[in-house]
């Protein structure tokens, strides 16, 4: 299949784990020198598709290269939070992905058999996109590959495998693989994105380093027909897996996910095998309300995990995303979520280096402030994961206490550790934030994900475009007014989306803290960079200048 035969073919035609790509000679490989590129994007997961479509939107040519032919298989990564899918909005597809995924926010939390407490993501109403959504890695890579290739811009290339990365000064030197024999590209910038197993990381001299978890679990994708609620219940020490945990998911197509603690001496190869998981999945559903029900088994995978990073994430003109940058536990849902915040962090500042808009100090910047998110990211999940899996005697003893008392108590219910799950990072401390000079209430700092809100036309973040700089400006009145004039006095490109004070847009105000005039500047990732009660055209200037990083 070719990638457009995706888009002709619709989508409920698609089987998207038997897909199938076809390899196709490229004219660079018969090129006598090697073809130079603006950016050479490595894997053809959901970052690196994501990376992509978002460097096209903004019309900057892309190779993208993958050393297989197919989407992904299997679950995988299930749980996309509702920033990855307000990124997916601004990609084209974030309307297929909510539409097809399990929307959910509601937890349950049992301690043998018995159910702890329960947790609501998302309490407050007034977000276009739910807390998160249940969906099969498999449709996320297959809905972001017919968005690329509605793009001319994008130029994927199947079984094109890395085997060398060469820095060459203005630009790098690759060498790849192909059933048609080896070729040489010249790119101005690489993007590895290439997973937690990355060529890249390897052929540049590059490691992950932190902590490998001692622990296995098995994925079991089960398909049953039962009516029951969209929630995540996770069960530590049942009855029917004594001494382990257990988390269920729904997903889409009926699909439902297990993912069952095994331990440390678990055989891998032993525990895939059916005859060992249908009699787990079988005692599971007997101790629950799915008593009776009949399933067949999908898919089945045992899997380690590690929290870990590259100390770096720019090596040169060589930069890192997702996997091949970080890796954390699976509880929290932090991968996928982390590697699509990567993405649009590096896309915005990828093309203005190429636009001659910002010295390449700004990617500098894109290395910090990720690295700071991974950070936070592995110490939520090694919380996690310590919780989940206590390692001494003393650890499970103070979870078994905790969870014990969470039946009846609140403070301890905020002591159980079932997998924090993904939130977006707010870029405290980044170099491109302006600090406030005047004074606000709120979570709408510099550095934090701009918050949506219902508006008259819609909703707030629809009204971004999400390419460039924009600005909030909050009233109708003269104060209002002066911040619009002093926005078009910076003579920066700023798109302005006027927010009135009325009741329509009552939650908008109270969620930014906003009077008469109040002003947010925004970057093209929809992070806020600056914000002012009255802002001046110099004021402005400035902010606009540090978060480009040209001051």
């Amino acid at each position: 299949m070719k990638l457009n035969d995706l888009v002709s073919a619709g989508a409920q035609q698609i089987d998207y784990q038997q897909v199938v790509f076809d390899y196709a000679l490229h004219a660079d490989q018969r090129a006598a020198a090697p073809v130079r590129h603006p950016v050479v994007v490595v894997g053809a997961g959901p970052i690196g598709l994501a990376l992509a479509i978002d460097l096209a939107q903004q019309q900057v040519p892309v190779v993208l290269l993958d050393n297989d032919h197919r989407l992904s298989t299997g679950s995988r990564a299930i749980c996309f939070s509702k920033r990855s899918l307000e990124i997916f909005d601004r990609l084209g597809c974030g309307e297929r992905m909510t539409a097809k995924g399990v929307s959910w926010k509601l937890g349950r939390v049992f301690l043998q058999g018995e159910q702890v407490y329960e947790f609501d993501l998302l309490p407050e109403e007034g977000h276009e996109r739910p807390a998160f959504v249940n969906l099969q890695q498999y449709y996320v890579e297959g809905f972001l590959a017919e968005r690329a290739a509605q793009l001319p811009l994008i130029d994927l290339r199947w079984k094109n495998t890395v085997t060398g990365v060469e820095p060459q000064g203005d630009h790098v030197l690759l060498s790849i693989e192909t059933p048609d024999g080896p070729y040489r590209l010249r790119a101005d910038w690489v993007a590895a994105c290439d997973g937690s197993r990355s060529a890249v990381r390897r052929l540049i001299g590059q490691e992950s380093t932190g902590r490998v978890f001692k622990d296995r679990f098995l994925i079991a994708d089960v398909k049953m027909d039962v009516q029951f609620p969209a929630e995540r219940w996770f069960w530590f020490d049942p009855a029917f897996h004594p001494g382990q945990s257990v988390l269920l998911h729904m997903q889409p197509d009926g699909v439902w996910r297990i993912d069952f603690q095994l331990g440390w001496q678990a055989d891998p190869e032993e525990e895939k095998k059916p005859e060992k998981i249908v009699p787990r999945v079988r005692a599971m559903l007997d101790a629950s309300p799915f008593k009776g029900t009949e399933f067949t088994l999908e898919w089945a995978s045992v899997y380690t995990f590690a929290c870990q990073r590259m100390a770096s994430f720019r090596h040169g003109r060589v930069l890192f995303a997702g996997d091949s940058a970080h890796g954390v536990s699976p509880f929290g849902a932090r991968g996928a979520n982390s590697g699509l915040q990567d993405a649009e962090n590096l896309a915005w500042k990828l093309a203005a280096v190429l636009r001659d808009e910002a010295p390449d100090a700004l990617l500098d910047s894109y290395a910090r402030e990720r690295e700071m998110a991974a950070d936070e990211n592995i110490r939520n999940s090694t919380r996690s994961t310590d919780f989940i899996t206590p390692k001494s005697e003393a650890s499970r003893l103070f979870r078994d206490a905790v969870l014990h008392l969470a039946r009846r108590h609140d403070f301890a219910r905020r002591l159980v550790n079932s997998g924090r799950l993904s939130v977006p990072a707010t870029l405290h401390g980044s170099v491109l934030n302006t600090p406030d000079a005047d004074a606000f209430e709120g979570a709408m700092v510099p550095g934090a994900v701009a918050a949506d809100a219902p508006v008259a036309e819609g909703w707030l973040l629809r009204g971004l475009g999400g390419t460039r700089f924009a600005a909030l400006v909050f009233g109708s009145g003269e104060a209002a007014g002066r911040s619009a004039q002093a926005l078009a006095g910076a003579d920066r490109p700023i798109e302005v989306l006027r927010v009135p004070l009325d009741a329509a847009h009552a939650l908008a105000a109270r969620r930014y803290d906003a009077r008469e005039g109040t002003t947010y500047l925004l970057r093209p990732d929809q992070h806020v960079c600056a914000r002012w009660r009255a802002p001046t055209a110099e004021a402005v200037r400035a902010a606009f200048d540090r978060a480009l990083a040209r001051a």
